[in-house]
């Protein structure tokens, strides 16, 4: 598709800027380490590559957090970003707490399940990021974030995100400069939820036909009808732009009600979250 070469980047000046970014963004705030979640997927891979070189490879824990029902594959390509980037890594299974919970209910259809095991692994992640006085590195792209696809305060939760303002053609761009793993970025996007679970047949159409569309609504502006005279389903944009205006509470910190003269998150800052 011509209309994806607009989101191409130069990969040389992005790559430096967002290694700088996790250097600075982590150091101010007086750590010099991150955990994040390797589930062998190219947002984590790619993730686990901007950390290692801004932090160094002793600095980066990926932890991957396989359900006795994950992909082996999966798991044997997270393998392959450790082995190349020499970052430390664990493999911590989540199926016995997770099914706990869920044998404990005995109710939750595959949704929940999902959003269960992604907020396990949140839970594991920032647990090891206490044991090693860490921040938690997060992997979520501009394009599911925009759409809201991911589990509020299970995957999508982090302390600093180094590829959450790249749409997914970008993450794709910047993965093959980095030289992730060709199985990695060449495979289908998946959570890994449940078996046989697939992001483009789960969201109903596909990444590169979303990154488009969002990249002309919400960064160059285009109207709905000038996004459809691009080429585009009438029902499919219009589609996307509700799901993107219904999950815009996911992208927010919790909102609170403003009383007193400073309120936190509206008028409350430190220097230092300008680097002071």
């Amino acid at each position: 598709m011509k209309l994806l070469n607009k989101l191409d980047i130069d990969c040389a000046v992005v790559s430096q800027y967002l290694i700088e970014f996790v250097r600075q963004e982590i150091t101010k705030a007086g750590f010099s380490k991150v955990v994040l979640g390797l589930s062998g997927g190219i947002d984590s891979a790619l993730s686990a590559y901007i950390a290692k070189e801004a932090l160094g490879h002793n600095n980066v824990y990926a932890i991957m957090m396989p359900y006795r029902l994950s992909s082996q594959d999966s798991l044997d390509d997270a393998r392959r970003v450790v082995e190349d980037t020499h970052i430390n890594a664990e493999v911590v299974d989540i199926s016995a707490p997770a099914d706990a919970y869920i044998n404990a209910r005995g109710d939750i259809d595959k949704v929940r399940m999902g959003n269960i095991f992604a907020r396990m692994r949140m839970i594991t992640l920032f647990d090891y990021s206490s044991a090693y006085n860490a921040l938690v590195l997060g992997t979520s792209n501009k394009t599911e974030l925009l759409l809201g696809y991911g589990t509020w305060y299970g995957d999508m939760a982090s302390c600093i995100n180094p590829i959450g303002d790249l749409y997914k053609a970008q993450v794709r761009q910047l993965a093959e400069y980095f030289k992730v793993p060709e199985s990695i970025i060449i495979k289908k996007p998946s959570a890994d939820l449940w078996v046989g679970q697939n992001d483009e047949a789960e969201l109903g159409f596909s990444y590169n036909d979303a990154d488009v569309i969002l990249y002309h609504l919400y960064d160059l502006r285009y109207s709905e009808d000038e996004v459809v005279s691009l080429g585009f389903d009438k029902a499919l944009v219009r589609a996307i732009v509700k799901r993107v205006m219904r999950n815009q509470f996911k992208r927010l910190p919790p909102v609170i009600a403003k009383v007193g003269l400073r309120t936190i998150n509206i008028d409350f800052r430190y220097l230092r979250d300008w680097g002071l």
